[in-house]
């Protein structure tokens, strides 16, 4: 009698720690789940992007940590870096920067491999005015059109939604190009979704 008031306490016992070993043991395919680790920031730009003032780079120098840095790019176009002290950003592509300081590093680190990452394009942007709920200026996302750049501003109740219009200075003339919101969202062919450019500003009436 006492045996098997034991073995069936053993076998509930058992029955307890089962789940708990199971979700601790590794996977059936013998992967272990991936540790988390910090990673390099996505490109959000396109290798022709030109940085410009108030951009967020990360600058990240292969096996030196202490090289490895996020920070903005000054008003005057220069960002600081140790050893280097000031570095000119603004005018030059990621992969132009990154030439630059691989090659200023190269007095001090043997063999440096540089990476430059927009993450944020805080020079870019395009402006919205009018029956907007959300007015003045957008950071420019990449590919950004006028239907999303509108999507974030909003309209308020008085928007004249069909006689909306985009603003551009091309080649020192401003250009006006009309944008029939209700048609677009519509998918109606004569109403380009265009991307926007730096320095739009999109009227709504």
């Amino acid at each position: 009698m006492k045996r098997t008031i034991v073995l069936a306490v053993w076998v509930f016992t058992l029955a307890g720690l089962l789940p708990a070993f199971g979700q601790n043991a590794a996977p059936a395919n013998g992967n272990a789940p991936a540790a988390d680790s910090s990673k390099q920031p996505v490109p959000q730009v396109s290798p022709s992007y030109v940085i410009g003032p108030d951009d967020t780079l990360f600058i990240s120098v292969w096996k030196e940590s202490d090289l490895t840095e996020t920070l903005p790019v000054r008003a005057d176009g220069m960002i600081s870096l140790p050893l280097l002290n000031d570095v000119q950003a603004a005018g030059l592509t990621p992969m132009q920067l990154a030439a630059s300081i691989t090659d200023k590093l190269k007095k001090f680190v043997a063999d440096p491999r540089v990476t430059v990452v927009v993450t944020q394009m805080n020079s870019q942007r395009v402006f919205v005015t009018g029956e907007v709920l959300h007015s003045g200026p957008i950071n420019l996302l990449p590919d950004m059109t006028v239907l999303q750049a509108l999507a974030s501003a909003g309209f308020s109740q008085f928007a004249n939604t069909k006689s909306i219009y985009v603003l551009r200075v091309e080649n020192g003339a401003q250009k006006k190009m009309p944008v029939n919101y209700k048609k677009l969202i519509k998918g109606d062919a004569s109403q380009q979704n265009f991307p926007l450019k730096p320095g739009d500003t999109i009227v709504v009436p």
